[in-house]
């Protein structure tokens, strides 16, 4: 069976001309401008695992050029549902007892499908209404046959391809690795969800659904059914009177509070996962699920991004090339006047334009692919970023054409750099988690060696020179901080 499959693959590859599909360093020609639409196809034809690599290949603009990317955007999971006996045996299987000990009914027709698992609407045996996301039966061994070739054509491409130290094929297969596995395990969808309605429990612009935890499993997991209107049906909202230039700054001020905040986003933003509570038309709500695909991000991640659209509101590009070495997104032997003056080339026409027609999005992309001809690997959760942002941005203009993406964002970015500056975030960590010199010595004397070294000076100088220093090298607020070492001081003090 492998053997014919791999059959398979060469022959699509072959009659779809995939070879012609990466021969990204030359210029299109009449045989090589639908590249992107047959890469589409072949994908499609090969099957849903294979659509799936093509959806996580779609966010790989700095490698890809637009025409292929844009095809690569219209992939669709077209796969029919699996029965409704084999998702109550799955069911049973994963909670191990009868289907009427967990369920007061169970609806065997699907409510919605993909590639990866499929819905149902059921009711508790305390009434309540929930769905019940199942998992694809055998998609993990399909999965782990599928990705050996995958390794294979991979290892292949770096072989031979022209271009295969720029496009990474094994390191491209080894993401989509890691991302497909986490979809297909329930309990991680769950954990993301949780982690979701906890930063959002007290949110009057989201809400997340309940997961009823004694009922996860790595196949199925069972939550909170939602009612509400599909974002993307603007003709319903419109009927219900919802002010759509408001759902478009909600939902911009909600992507940079996850991304900002909570360094934790969700990535898979795709019609079927959003929804709009329509009981208050004056105060609309959005509702997510499926959180399969998140991004998560790093305090130094999340303040040079912050940092990098401040310095591109401001012009300022060699700040931005500054931010790049300082942040390792860029070698640090990289000359700084020769990658400002790159970035300068690709911002400065932006300039040209009206501000709300300049995508934060694409400036992103752009200084990524500028970043890569400095011999840099983009970070996933980066690109991942980027994608997402693409999509609030079609999200938001679909909504509302006249929106101004900068308008909305900028107070936000601003307001969160304000107050979360290097400092800033320094002194709130030395305050939730106290270096160990803050500790009193100990009365008895203990041998000093190379792995654990004590300060014997009192607290109370540590405590001062720290003070001395803030003071000096930022410009918060002096009350607060010498409010701050007092009470350290004091503590020691009593200790």
């Amino acid at each position: 069976m492998s053997i014919i499959r791999l059959y398979t693959i060469i022959k699509l590859a072959r009659v779809y001309q995939i070879a012609d599909c990466f021969k990204l360093h030359e210029p299109l020609t009449s045989q090589t401008a639908d590249r992107g639409r047959r890469l589409r196809e072949f994908l499609t034809e090969l099957g849903p695992i294979f659509i799936k690599l093509g959806q996580i290949l779609s966010i790989r603009g700095d490698i890809f050029p637009d025409d292929v990317i844009a095809e690569l955007e219209t992939l669709q999971d077209q796969v029919p549902p699996f029965s409704g006996e084999v998702a109550e045996k799955t069911v049973i299987e994963a909670f191990r007892q009868p289907l009427d000990h967990v369920f007061q009914s169970f609806d065997t027709t699907p409510i919605a499908s993909a590639s990866v698992a499929q819905v149902h609407s059921a009711v508790l045996k305390t009434g309540q209404r929930v769905a019940v996301k199942i998992i694809r039966p055998n998609i993990r061994s399909a999965l782990k046959q599928e990705i050996s070739w995958m390794k294979s054509i991979a290892r292949f491409g770096n072989w031979f391809h022209p271009d295969s130290k720029r496009l990474h094929f094994s390191s491209i297969i080894r993401e989509f690795e890691t991302s497909i596995y986490n979809e297909i395990d329930l309990n991680y969808e769950a954990a993301n969800a949780g982690q979701f309605r906890r930063q959002f429990k007290h949110s009057d612009q989201l809400y997340i659904p309940e997961i009823y935890w004694d009922l996860v499993t790595r196949d199925v997991m069972v939550m909170e059914f939602i009612e509400g209107t599909n974002l993307y049906n603007t003709q319903e909202l419109k009927e219900k009177q919802v002010s759509l230039p408001q759902l478009a700054q909600i939902g911009v001020q909600l992507f940079f509070k996850q991304v900002l905040e909570h360094s934790f986003f969700h990535a898979d933003l795709h019609p079927g996962n959003l929804f709009v509570d329509t009981t208050l038309v004056d105060n609309p709500k959005f509702i997510a699920i499926d959180f399969g695909i998140v991004g998560i991000l790093t305090p130094m991640d999340r303040h040079y991004i912050a940092s990098n659209f401040i310095a591109f509101f401001n012009q300022d590009y060699r700040r931005i090339a500054e931010l790049h070495v300082e942040s390792g997104w860029v070698p640090h032997n990289t000359r700084i006047d020769e990658f400002e003056s790159s970035i300068r080339t690709i911002c400065e026409p932006l300039f040209s334009r009206p501000l709300r027609d300049i995508s934060l999005a694409k400036l992103m992309l752009s200084l990524f692919q500028v970043a890569r001809r400095f011999e840099t690997e983009i970070q996933p959760q980066l690109l991942m970023l980027q994608k997402t942002l693409f999509t609030v941005e079609a999200l938001g203009r679909n909504l509302d054409p006249d929106l101004n993406l900068w308008d909305t964002a900028k107070p936000e970015i601003e307001r969160w750099a304000e107050s979360n500056s290097r400092w800033t975030t320094w002194l709130n960590h030395l305050l939730q988690s106290p270096p160990t010199w803050l500790d009193k010595p100990s009365s008895t004397d203990q041998p000093v060696t190379q792995d654990k070294l004590t300060l014997e000076l009192p607290p109370a100088i540590f405590t001062l020179t720290s003070l001395v220093i803030i003071l000096t090298l930022t410009d918060i607020s002096p009350t607060l901080i010498v409010a701050i070492h007092i009470l350290v001081l004091l503590t020691q003090l009593k200790k």
